[in-house]
């Protein structure tokens, strides 16, 4: 990129940062605008300007925002945002994500051009994580109980980190299948092992640095959030040099270091803040690169396992979770359609088209880009439409069934995917 593209990517960021609130009172999204942004750079009447990021520039910036995507989450979603809701919390990460993985993976065996079940166990895998972000509507408005919205929240911040390790295996069978070289699946699950020891010692040791630090008072306030930032970026790049998953080693990385550091786990809106800014330029790279093909490639097939990956994929699973769990039925479709897909998805098809090459990660990338791009049109659409008709609905319409989850639970500080987004 040239010193050009930058300005234009930096006023771009400015303006949404200037106009944000007054955007978001329209539906309109940091992933839906930035993706449009993208598109119109490269694909639209401002194409005169020649902005097409290289390879490696994508690569790299989703890795990392990926990897800080991760540790922020997970080092946000302490025992204290558990507790109260641990059996729900349990019923979705536990038993609905894995369904959602295998219902998709099953499903995506009848696309086209997906004749290996790696290929579909990639595409069912990468698109069960979800994204708050992307309905960041339902999130900042009262009228959706506390309870529900730190639900989602919680979901949201720590299933991408659980289905990366089933990604990761999908694309290294994947790639043992297409005789690229690849060591395998039973290697990938050494260096998620490996990518957990890592995480492990590098977050907790230096929470525990942090903590110990601060209360000595060693630490300058003003750059102990820059502190957690290093070591976010530490967790993840340590394990990659030593041949580990630096994806497990972030969100282990930042579950160690919420363990271990105590208070200093307020200093995390650092990290948060500085993943919101480049998952920014994340959704301009997929307009960029992303879109276009995805439409190009688009079969009747792609756009039906689309649509049922957004409900029936999703949804079901999520309905037999909480079967049994004391929620009404306009919570259980609530929640289950306020699964949007978004970051991770985006991050795990540009590391199968890397890993695996066009020709055999076409299936797969094509799918999920297109699902993605429904995703952030359709849930950043309705998020807040649906949040102010769901909550005067429980206020009376809904019945004695809803009426639980109206019980006063205090406000906590929600994960921030991108900017707009309230802790």
């Amino acid at each position: 990129m040239t010193v050009a593209d930058l300005a234009i990517i930096a006023a771009l960021i400015f303006a949404w940062g200037t106009l944000s609130a007054r955007l978001e009172r329209f539906d309109m999204t940091a992933p839906i605008l930035f993706t449009a942004a993208g598109l119109l750079l490269t694909h639209g009447p401002l194409t005169v300007l020649h902005i097409k990021p290289s390879a490696e520039l994508v690569k790299a910036l989703a890795e990392i925002t990926l990897a800080l995507v991760l540790f922020s989450d997970a080092s946000r979603v302490g025992l204290h945002h558990l507790r109260a809701d641990l059996s729900l919390c349990v019923r979705l990460l536990g038993l609905a994500l894995p369904l959602t993985i295998g219902l998709g993976t099953l499903l995506a065996l009848a696309l086209p051009g997906v004749t290996d079940i790696w290929i579909a166990l990639l595409i069912g895998a990468a698109l069960a994580p979800t994204d708050a972000a992307l309905g960041a509507g339902v999130m900042v408005n009262p009228a959706v109980p506390a309870r529900i919205r730190r639900l989602i929240n919680v979901e949201s911040g720590l299933n991408d980190g659980i289905a990366t390790p089933v990604v990761t295996v999908a694309i290294a069978g994947a790639a043992t299948a297409e005789h690229r070289g690849h060591t395998g699946a039973g290697a990938a699950v050494a260096e998620l092992a490996l990518g957990l020891v890592i995480g492990a010692l590098v977050g907790g040791g230096g929470g525990w640095l942090i903590k110990v630090s601060r209360r000595r008072g060693w630490v300058a306030e003003g750059f102990a959030g820059a502190a957690v930032l290093g070591l976010a970026v530490c967790s993840y790049a340590t394990s990659v040099a030593l041949h580990g998953n630096g994806f497990i080693a972030a969100f282990v990385g930042g579950l160690g270091f919420a363990a271990a550091g105590g208070q200093a786990a307020r200093l995390v809106p650092f990290v948060e803040e500085t993943g919101a800014v480049v998952s920014l330029l994340v959704w301009l790279m997929f307009g960029m690169i992303a879109v276009v093909p995805a439409v190009a490639d688009l079969t009747w097939q792609i756009v039906v396992y689309a649509v049922l990956s957004l409900t029936v994929i999703r949804m079901l699973p999520v309905a037999v979770a909480l079967v049994g769990a004391g929620l009404g039925r306009a919570t259980v479709a609530f929640v289950g359609w306020f699964g949007p897909r978004g970051l991770a998805s985006v991050v795990f098809a540009l590391l199968a088209l890397e890993d695996l090459g066009d020709t055999a990660a076409k299936p797969a990338v094509t799918v999920i880009a297109f699902t993605v791009l429904l995703s952030v049109v359709a849930h950043g659409l309705t998020a807040d439409p649906l949040a102010k008709r769901y909550g005067p609905r429980l206020g009376g319409a809904a019945g004695p069934p809803d009426a639980v989850q109206l019980t006063p639970v205090p406000e906590r500080r929600l994960i921030r995917r991108s900017p707009g987004t309230v802790r």
